[in-house]
């Protein structure tokens, strides 16, 4: 290792008098001039135990010193972050954990240093999702694991609010989410005729702006009982108004913490949408949620949808609509976690042809990788059967099959007024056994995301 003789001269002479109790290097002299030669490891202990006495003014000089020694940067940054914490200078400590998580993802002891800084600055959700990761670690010894989960319940019983928002562009490939065919094949009695289809009912494609607000109070009631609030909103602006598309949700109720590894909830739910300029439906109705932890590394959970749809832009498509969604998750490693789930749904509409039962499963896979990249991978596949034909078209009810897929990139480790990059691409097909309901779509959204 080579050093600069000042910073080296700086660091034993402040390590020499405290090490006296110490076994220290002995001194070689030559020509009555003496020097003492110390390797990185030598001077990564002595400042390690100056942090653990809490000598930090001490400790830090060595830290610096360390710094210009390849095989020791390492231990000297993990250093520098936890004495920081340690004198209250949590902010100072999280950009330091940051920075090596961002280098090496799997370095669960800085992770939970991290954690700990965060939950000391107040930013719980942060801080949870850190232990949450942390905990996924299959070689923790069992005492630092309940550890995790006493700090987590902690942050899940004390956590008030949350504020999630983004903004950015969304270049669309069909933006009306339309057909992509020029005719369609209509029944007049027992005679089939193709029609040319206006421009207005094909697929459109355009870019718009694009942004989203995700808002949540949890307060607590008692031990077991908590109230929760929940307003989400997302929108897309295009050019003109024709296909502006803007979305609001509202939702309240109680949440029952049953055990320490389980939890239900119910709430009313209210959301109104506007499409064109216009307001295109409204909803009322219900939702329950229930999630159970299997130890640290999987999660199951269920939640129960039901609404009343009053669709403004055509009444034939008012009525009834349910969903049951199932989904567990298991950690597959330190920083990954795969999803595998299904879903069926029921719409109960005023039109028999418009009403339908569907049935699907959905995958996912996400995680962190080195450089402070985040990203995420999601897919789903369904069939759906409608109740009736529609008269126009055919004479056999309506039969889809559904596709989806997305994916994300996003960085943390970049920043613009606190704000981080996130790219997603989604996909979505439907194949109808009707060619006017046939459609596909491919999406793109660029947008700098902060998470509260």
């Amino acid at each position: 290792m080579r050093m600069r003789p000042a910073t080296v001269l700086t660091a034993l002479l402040l390590a020499a008098p405290a090490a006296a109790e110490e076994a220290r290097p002995a001194p070689q002299c030559t020509v009555g001039i003496c020097q003492v030669r110390v390797t990185p490891q030598q001077l990564l202990a002595r400042a390690e135990s100056l942090v653990h006495a809490r000598r930090f003014g001490e400790a830090q000089q060595l830290i610096d010193a360390l710094a210009e020694a390849p095989e020791t940067r390492f231990q000297s940054r993990f250093l520098d972050g936890y004495a920081a914490s340690q004198q209250g200078n949590y902010a100072h400590a999280a950009d330091v954990f940051k920075a090596m998580l961002a280098s090496d993802p799997r370095q669960t002891r800085v992770r939970l240093e991290l954690a700990r800084a965060m939950l000391a600055m107040g930013q719980t959700g942060s801080a949870d999702r850190q232990f949450r990761i942390a905990e996924a670690d299959g070689e923790l010894p069992p005492d630092v694991a309940r550890a995790i989960r006493g700090f987590r319940e902690v942050i899940r019983s004390r956590r008030a609010w949350r504020l999630d928002v983004d903004f950015g562009i969304a270049p669309d490939s069909n933006i009306n989410n339309a057909t992509g065919n020029d005719t369609v094949t209509v029944l007049f009695g027992d005679t089939s005729l193709p029609i040319q289809l206006d421009s207005r009912a094909q697929a459109r494609s355009g870019t718009g702006q694009t942004g989203s607000v995700s808002a949540g109070l949890r307060l607590p009631v008692s031990d077991t009982i908590a109230a929760l609030v929940d307003v989400d909103t997302n929108g897309t602006n295009y050019a003109g108004t024709a296909y502006d598309d803007y979305l609001v949700q509202f939702a309240a109720g109680p949440e029952f913490r049953v055990s320490r590894n389980a939890s239900v909830s119910a709430e009313a739910v209210a959301a109104q949408r506007w499409f064109g300029g216009r307001v295109a439906s409204r909803q009322a109705g219900v939702k329950g949620g229930a999630q159970l932890a299997l130890g640290g590394l999987r999660r199951i959970g269920a939640q129960l949808d039901v609404r009343h749809t009053d669709a403004l832009f055509d009444r034939q498509y008012s009525g009834w609509q349910g969903g049951l969604f199932v989904t567990g998750e298991q950690a597959v490693a330190k920083t990954f976690v795969a999803s595998l789930g299904g879903f069926v749904r029921r719409d109960e509409l005023r039109a028999a042809a418009y009403s339908n039962t569907e049935l699907g499963v959905t995958a996912g896979f996400g995680g962190e990788l080195p450089l402070g990249i985040s990203f995420g991978a999601s897919g789903s596949m369904s069939r759906a059967a409608f109740d009736a034909p529609i008269a126009l078209f055919a004479t056999d009810p309506r039969r889809d099959w559904r596709y989806s897929a997305r994916m994300t990139l996003g960085n943390r480790k970049v920043r613009v007024f606190g704000f981080s990059p996130q790219a997603s691409v989604s996909w979505a097909r439907n194949d109808s056994s009707l060619a006017y309901y046939a459609t596909d779509r491919v999406r793109l959204r660029l947008a700098l995301a902060r998470y509260f």
